[in-house]
Parts: structure tokens; C-alpha cells; sequence
């Protein structure tokens, strides 16, 4: 039997996962077999001296050091006691930087995009002013705040230490630091947001607003019985790409701060790889940061599904 001729007796599903299946073959081979060699990476024990960056097979060893503390790795200026291990350490910066940012960024976006959405006269520079930021490179816009909190020729690092918000020196301090890096986020990123969630509210049938109006709803009740229902799946999308977005973030602190200031997950990687050599331990962060965005991944697509449940 031809292999054409054989699909056509076979369910809908059955083609529909045919025609899918180079591409699921592809995102095996460009996803999937990094993180497998990552995992077979991080079970080989650091070579710091050696020509070689393995050493011999240790299985867990790494993620037992890292989850109890005692991981040989570049120490972070979060805890100054240095009594939280060093991997809770760069977790707490990654989750609090994906929330927050994510937060504020979902909050501005939903505005610009609620502005967007609207008939008005020039609409349209309004929209490049808006993504301006998003199509400036992370380099930079690191070197702007860089600039502007510099403690010598910065005027916001005075204004600021002068209403005692910042220290003299806020870029050598975590707590500052942190938030300059989180400002500078949700200022390059809210726009791209706000593109997305305004592809969502764009897609809306504008006759169901036309109903509403004639019916006597008011602008909240228009907005909370169609505008949410309507957008939440795109929202969620949205924010799931930006989650995982912001919890890889690497360039923007260490063109603005330093790892050593700010430490996430992804810079503990490359601090273990570039300043000790300890390329199992590197690996095995690697992949707890993997492990980690992927549960959170998990968590947006139950919401999603949810979501989408509710509207059916």
C-alpha cells in the first residue's frame, strides 16, 4: 500500500501529526540534545586544572553541593553574611526579576495597548514612538542607565541620593542595582507587550462593543465581560514569552551592573565558566535553570488551557 494512500484510511489526528513530525524532529534536534548533553555535562566533575574541562563521572555531586550550599562557585554580593547558599541566591534574583518585571510590563503594555486599540489622529507615530525603546540593542541600553546612575556623571544617581532613595554609589550596591536593571527593562520591553496584547485586542469583533453600547453597558462592563475574556489567552501568551525571557537574563546586568552585583541564574553560569573553570558545575546550573523555567512554562500553559476551556 502507498504511504499516500494508507494516510487517507487513518484519522484526521493521525495526518495532522504526520505533516508535524519534521517538525517535531527538528525542535528534538536544536532543543532537546543541548539540554541532554547538558545533563550528561553536569554529572562529570569540574577539571580546573586540567587541558580537559571534565573530569571523572560524580553522577549528582554538583546538584547535591549546589542544594546544600557547599558549591565551589564565584560568591554573590546578595547575602552579605553568605549564609544563603549561593544557588538560592541566584534563584531569588530570577524569580523576583520575572515577576516584577513581568508584572509592570503586563500592567504598561495592557495601557499602551488599550490607547493603541482606539481611533485617533496620529495613531501611527504614536505606535513607532512606543516601540522605539524595544528596537534599541541590550548593549545600549545597558550603557544608557549605565550612564545615567554613574556616580561621577550620572544625574539620576544624584537626584536620587539627594531624597535618599539610592546610595552614593547605586551600581555597587544590589538592592540599587536591582532596581536600575529593572527599570531598564520594563522601559525597553513594555513595548513589546503592548504589541502583542494589542494583535490580541485587535482581533476582537468590534460589533460585539457596538451590542454592548446599545444594550446600556458601561465602558467597565464592556471591558470586563468582553475586552478580558477575549484577550486572556493572548495575554497569557504574551506573558509566557516574556516569563521566559526574563528569567534568562544575563546581557542586560552585565552590561549595567555585573554579575557580581545582581547574580541570576544565567550569570552564575557564565561566572562559573569564565572565572573558575568549573564547567560541570556551569552545566549543572544550566540545567537546574532549564528545569525551573520549564515548570513555569507548565504553569502558564494549565492557565492557558484553563483559559481557553473557559470560553468554549
Amino acid at each position: 500500500m502507498r504511504p499516500l494512500n494508507w494516510l487517507e484510511t487513518k484519522p484526521d489526528a493521525v495526518f495532522a501529526y504526520v505533516l508535524l513530525a519534521p517538525a517535531f524532529l527538528l525542535l528534538a534536534v536544536v532543543a532537546f540534545f543541548p539540554l541532554v548533553r547538558t545533563f550528561q555535562f553536569s554529572l562529570r566533575a569540574d577539571a580546573i586544572r586540567s587541558a580537559e574541562p571534565f573530569g571523572e563521572f560524580i553522577g549528582f555531586g554538583h546538584y547535591q553541593d549546589l542544594l546544600t550550599g557547599n558549591a565551589s562557585l564565584p560568591q554573590q554580593f546578595v547575602d552579605l553574611s553568605m549564609e544563603t547558599p549561593i544557588l538560592q541566591q541566584a534563584l531569588f534574583v530570577t524569580l523576583g526579576f520575572a515577576i516584577i518585571s513581568v508584572l509592570f510590563e503586563t500592567l504598561i503594555g495592557f495601557g499602551q495597548a488599550l490607547i493603541l486599540d482606539q481611533e485617533f489622529r496620529g495613531r501611527r507615530w504614536v505606535r513607532v514612538a512606543i516601540i522605539i525603546p524595544y528596537a534599541i540593542p541590550i548593549v545600549i541600553q545597558a550603557m544608557i542607565f549605565y550612564l545615567i546612575f554613574s556616580p561621577r556623571i550620572g544625574f539620576g544617581t544624584e537626584f536620587l541620593n539627594s531624597i535618599g532613595v539610592f546610595g552614593s554609589n547605586p551600581l555597587q550596591n544590589t538592592t540599587d542595582s536591582f532596581f536600575i536593571v529593572l527599570v531598564a527593562d520594563v522601559w525597553k520591553t513594555s513595548a513589546f507587550m503592548a504589541l502583542l496584547i494589542l494583535a490580541g485586542l485587535q482581533s476582537i469583533d468590534r460589533q460585539l462593543y457596538d451590542v454592548a453600547k446599545v444594550t446600556g453597558a458601561s465602558p467597565w462592563q464592556r471591558f470586563k465581560y468582553i475586552t478580558m475574556p477575549l484577550i486572556a489567552s493572548p495575554l497569557l501568551v504574551a506573558m509566557l514569552f516574556r516569563t521566559m525571557d526574563a528569567m534568562r537574563i544575563y546581557g542586560l546586568i552585565d552590561a549595567t551592573a555585573g554579575c557580581q552585583t545582581v547574580p541570576s541564574m544565567s550569570c552564575l553560569v557564565i561566572t562559573a565558566l569564565n572565572q573558575t573553570r568549573r564547567w560541570g558545575s556551569a552545566s549543572a546550573v544550566a540545567f537546574l535553570t532549564a528545569i525551573t523555567i520549564g515548570l513555569v512554562v507548565i504553569v502558564y500553559l494549565i492557565g492557558l488551557r484553563d483559559s481557553e476551556a473557559g470560553m468554549t
